[in-house]
Formats: C-alpha cells, structure tokens, sequence
C-alpha cells in the first residue's frame, strides 16, 4: 500500500472508529483497527470478565490486491475467509459500509 493509499485509509478509518458505537456503550466496547501491508484489520475491544484487561475480537479485514478491497471474515480458529458474495471494489469506503451493516450476520460491531 502507498503512502497515500495508507494515509487516506487512515483518515477513513480514524473518522469510523470514533463515531461507529453510540455514546452511551463507548465505556464499554472499543474500535480500533491495524494496518500491516496491504490489510486493515477491524476489531472491537471488550473488557476481558473479572480484568481490568481489553480483549481485541476481530471483526473483519480488507486486503488491498491488484487495486481491489477484498473483505475477509475470521473462523474460531483465527483463520481469515474471503467472503465471496462481497464483490471485490475498488471503493475502500464501499466495504467498509457493507461490514458495518453486518452484511448478513457475518460482522457484528457490537
């Protein structure tokens, strides 16, 4: 990923993740997301039971290949899946929108 490309999925990104859980459960659960190479990785965080630790659950992931965002679901085994009825897109903001409205069940936010 370009340095452009990469500031640009940021800018995106940073914007989403401070606005995607309403106020009142923001306390409660997290949204980040990681940048490695070509893939951007969405999880929430939770506060582990009985902790004051955070867990990261993985909620998708976009890999940038051949100019295209693919989106990828995670198994119980952190083996990461493409999802197949989720056309490849050169929108980056277009996936993104598709995960965030759960797209059938595969991706909760919270």
């Amino acid at each position: 990923m370009d340095d452009f490309t990469k500031k640009r999925i940021q800018k995106i990104m940073n914007n989403y993740t401070e606005n995607a859980l309403p106020e009142h459960i923001k306390s409660q659960i997290k949204v980040g997301y990681k940048i490695r190479g070509n893939n951007v990785t969405l999880f929430q965080e939770r506060q582990a039971f009985r902790s004051d630790q955070w867990v990261q659950l993985p909620i998708a992931q976009f890999r940038l290949a051949e100019n295209v965002w693919k989106v990828y679901w995670q198994d119980s085994k952190n083996k990461w899946h493409f999802v197949d009825d989720i056309e490849p897109s050169e929108n980056f903001e277009a996936q993104l929108e598709i995960v965030n409205n759960g797209h059938n069940g595969v991706f909760m936010l919270y």
